[in-house]
């Protein structure tokens, strides 16, 4: 069996959606896994609805309206008046009306899973429907059924080996399966989500679990680039790279790959392959055990809107395990990832996500115990495979506040010299 994954880009629109049931006709006759994302923006969209429900910051039945709305635009080109499919997602979307009708009663990450991941649900019933009705019989399958989690809402944790038992359990009908990406649940039945993102993820849990031929991504791209095209002009494809390679740009920030994807198909030796849904007949970028090909291009992450923080005793003590662990603890306790970390006698310094509903309150209780300085609007660059002239291309007109080197990696924390 192969899996695929289809991402928001790829199933923006009604013609996005045409064009996964091209995709699919290519491989008629074959056992294909499809996991799929919420359509464009819907995720975007579902926050705000969070947003206005949990912290008042808009309408959220408003905000709501513009989802279904742009769901019902998408049903229209593709299904005749009156299908059975408006009733199928209204029916969903009813379910986020009777949440925000009342108080929330969980926390934020609790209520987020519950009506953010209604947005896979509406994608894969529409995409189901409109595949079986064009001759591609496939069987819609909740992923909640067998891929079962811990109860760490938004950061949910696999649990691999009840989620085995549970796909074994399935009882499946047809060559072709449909399933949300993104979304895992508890043992007390709870909708659980994976990490923003984490579509990629669950294609590699259920190659994992179902020790699967390949797992293709379908990209906007033409494969994994050696940049963001967001960020450089002149972005080269990496046709060729290990899992090592994979996991090292997926974990500095890489946008390509959900970090969490390679270990699952490390363990068991599954391909990936990232591929254009536009350019159908380019072999696109494939990913596997082999590393000769790692260091013939050197590759560039950026990831804006960084935080520096810096972190003294207040007593200028040295930095020792001792205040390490109680800082890594309050890192944790707040639920902030460091994206990069340096320490010097009296110092401890980190590069995070501004996140504003995390940063103040983890700024805070650093302030309890030790000194905090911190520094908004900073870039990170990371550089794989660098030399000098990758340095300089990257630093032009910009002021370096904390720089790292390792034999294969640079990594930068910088801001233009004209703030």
């Amino acid at each position: 069996m192969k899996v695929f994954k289809f991402g928001g880009a790829s199933v923006r629109d009604a013609n996005s959606v045409k064009n996964v049931a091209k995709i699919m006709r290519k491989h008629e006759g074959e056992a294909v896994f499809v996991v799929i994302s919420a359509m464009g923006k819907t995720t975007n969209g579902l926050e705000r609805v969070v947003n206005a429900y949990f912290r008042k910051e808009g309408n959220a039945f408003e905000e709501l309206e513009k989802v279904k709305k742009f769901h019902h635009d998408i049903v229209n080109k593709l299904f005749p008046a009156k299908h059975a499919i408006f009733d199928e997602v209204n029916n969903t979307l009813v379910e986020i009306e009777w949440v925000i009708e009342d108080e929330p009663t969980g926390t934020f990450d609790f209520e987020y899973d519950q009506i953010v991941s209604v947005g896979e649900i509406l994608s894969t019933k529409i995409i189901s429907t409109y595949l079986n009705e064009n001759g591609i019989k496939n069987q819609w399958i909740d992923c909640r059924d067998f891929i079962k989690t811990n109860n760490t809402y938004r950061e949910a944790k696999v649990d691999w080996e009840l989620s085995e038992q549970c796909i074994k359990q399935l009882k499946l009908s047809e060559k072709v399966l449909i399933t949300q990406g993104f979304s895992g649940c508890t043992s007390e039945n709870y909708t659980t989500t994976l990490g923003r993102e984490g579509s990629d993820f669950t294609a590699s849990i259920v190659a994992y679990l179902l020790d699967a031929e390949s797992v293709t991504i379908w990209k906007d791209v033409p494969g994994v680039l050696n940049a963001d095209p967001k960020w450089f002009d002149e972005c080269e494809k990496l046709h060729h790279i290990s899992y090592l390679e994979a996991a090292e740009l997926a974990y500095y920030g890489a946008s390509v790959i959900h970090p969490k994807t390679i270990k699952p198909l490390q363990n068991k030796h599954i391909p990936l392959y990232v591929r254009s849904f536009v350019s159908l007949e380019e072999e696109g970028t494939v990913i596997n055990e082999e590393t000769t090909s790692d260091s013939l291009i050197p590759s560039f992450i950026f990831r804006m809107n960084q935080v520096l923080i810096s972190i003294s005793p207040r007593d200028y003590s040295f930095i020792m395990e001792e205040n390490l662990s109680d800082i890594f603890a309050c890192f944790h306790k707040h639920r902030v990832k460091i994206n990069l970390m340096q320490n010097s006698a009296i110092s401890f310094s980190v590069c995070v996500d501004n996140e504003p509903d995390k940063i103040p309150g983890l700024i805070n209780d650093l302030h309890q115990n030790d000194l905090v300085r911190y520094n908004e609007n900073m870039e990170l660059v990371t550089i794989r495979h660098y030399d000098q002239a990758t340095i300089d291309r990257v630093t032009v007109d910009k002021e370096i506040l904390l720089e790292q080197k390792t034999r294969h990696t640079a990594r930068m924390v910088m801001k233009d010299k004209s703030v």
